[in-house]
């Protein structure tokens, strides 16, 4: 496994631009919000340690991963933004529902990030079990909130480094 006993939410803050003056969207999905909470505070702490300002930081929350394409298009749409981090958890079941929820929620937000100029992150966790997620919303694998967040910053400033 990759991530095997690595934390890869750690960043070096001297390496990040400064997010003060950048306006940040976050998309959370309800589902699995045992997960998707702390993503969301992994996120919303990086985003406020490399400077964004708290009112500079909306969120809306949608019901599951599957609507976080939508709500990340009405999100680009409404309101004045740099950057979305979209954040769901996807745990496998015994149905082929898993793999339906997963591609549709990369492919749309892959396809948001091609039709608009506002990068949209992605951050849905697709694992085998609870466990896995919860390593990767802030156990032993780091927060993939935190890491979705400084991806974000790094794409609202793409260019203008």
């Amino acid at each position: 496994m990759a991530t095997e006993n690595k934390n890869l939410s750690v960043y070096d803050k001297s390496k990040i631009p400064n997010a003060e003056k950048l306006r940040f969207g976050i998309v959370v999905s309800e589902w699995n919000d045992t997960i998707t909470e702390p993503l969301f505070q992994g996120a919303f702490n990086a985003l406020v340690d490399c400077g964004a300002l708290q009112e500079n930081i909306v969120r809306w929350n949608v019901p599951g991963s599957f609507e976080l394409v939508h709500g990340c298009k009405k999100m680009i749409t409404s309101q004045d933004l740099d950057a979305i981090v979209a954040i769901g958890s996807v745990i496998r079941g015994e149905t082929s529902h898993f793999d339906f929820v997963c591609g549709a929620a990369a492919q749309g937000i892959k396809d948001l990030n091609l039709a608009y100029d506002v990068p949209v992150i992605f951050c849905v966790l697709t694992d085998d079990t609870l466990q896995q997620a919860i390593d990767r919303s802030g156990g032993k694998h780091g927060n993939k909130g935190t890491e979705a967040a400084i991806a974000a910053i790094k794409m609202a400033t793409l260019g203008n480094i």
